[in-house]
């Protein structure tokens, strides 16, 4: 199902990782010892994204921040979004992240 997600425009790599940060298994343009370090990146930062979003919870009193449903970092030519243990690095010129986060959300369920 992850391999899907190479057909959509502008995707270069996916990943799937464990809750360890350990890579399950990646496709793409990336070498394995990139995969490896874009799997450690995507659990680092999912796990503080976690814990931003309780403490959002809480101080905003607002529910529905948690768990969060994914996350994006946008630099000027790339992007890097993840849902549950996915995650996607994608050309912002090419890819449409709407579409990119929509086929995530769908292929995180598997």
């Amino acid at each position: 199902m992850i391999k899907q997600l190479l057909a959509l425009d502008g995707v270069f790599v996916v990943c799937h990782f464990r809750d360890d940060g350990a890579l399950v298994e990646g496709y793409g343009m990336f070498g394995d010892d990139m995969m490896e370090r874009l799997a450690k990146f995507a659990h680092d930062y999912k796990r503080m994204v976690q814990g931003n979003t309780d403490q959002f919870s809480m101080f905003t009193g607002i529910p529905g921040w948690t768990p969060p449903g994914g996350w994006t970092v946008r630099g000027a030519k790339a992007t890097v979004c993840s849902v549950g243990n996915l995650v996607c690095f994608i050309d912002n010129e090419e890819a449409s992240l709407n579409e990119v986060m929509k086929v995530l959300t769908e292929a995180s369920r598997y």
